[in-house]
């Protein structure tokens, strides 16, 4: 029975990690959504692809810091609740995020070097470095 606890309370914790993480990123891209090239609507996908030929690198940093804190902030929640010695809430926190953005990196086009940044960066490093600093 103990088992079954220690799997609910895992499983609430990775919940409750995705679900903050998930509130950060959002409002993270939110916030910075002004931070757009003119003339671009951020909540429609059609005008993001029309004008994606506008933006720059500065552009690209603030979905770049919305994917990262927000999986960082999401891992760290998850792993501290849950008090386990292994690694694993911050890595599913992780590994759900990174499912997210490989998501977003299909539907919107992207430089390659936004793509590899994000997907190397933003994700299982960020899980990684939440578990540690959680423990």
């Amino acid at each position: 029975m103990t088992s079954l606890l220690q799997f609910l309370k895992i499983f609430a914790c990775i919940v409750l990690g995705l679900s903050i993480g998930g509130l950060v990123n959002y409002g993270l891209i939110i916030l910075t959504s002004t931070f757009v090239p003119e003339g671009v609507d951020p909540s429609n996908v059609e005008s993001i692809k029309r004008n994606i030929h506008r933006y720059t690198p500065f552009h690209f940093l603030f979905p770049f810091l919305a994917h990262a804190i927000g999986t960082f902030v999401g891992a760290f929640v998850a792993q501290r609740l849950s008090k386990s010695t292994h690694k694993f809430p911050a890595y599913t926190v992780g590994f759900f995020f990174l499912i997210g953005g490989i998501t977003m990196i299909l539907q919107l086009p992207s430089p390659a070097w936004f793509t590899v940044i994000d997907l190397g960066l933003a994700y299982i490093p960020m899980a990684w470095l939440a578990a540690k600093l959680a423990r």
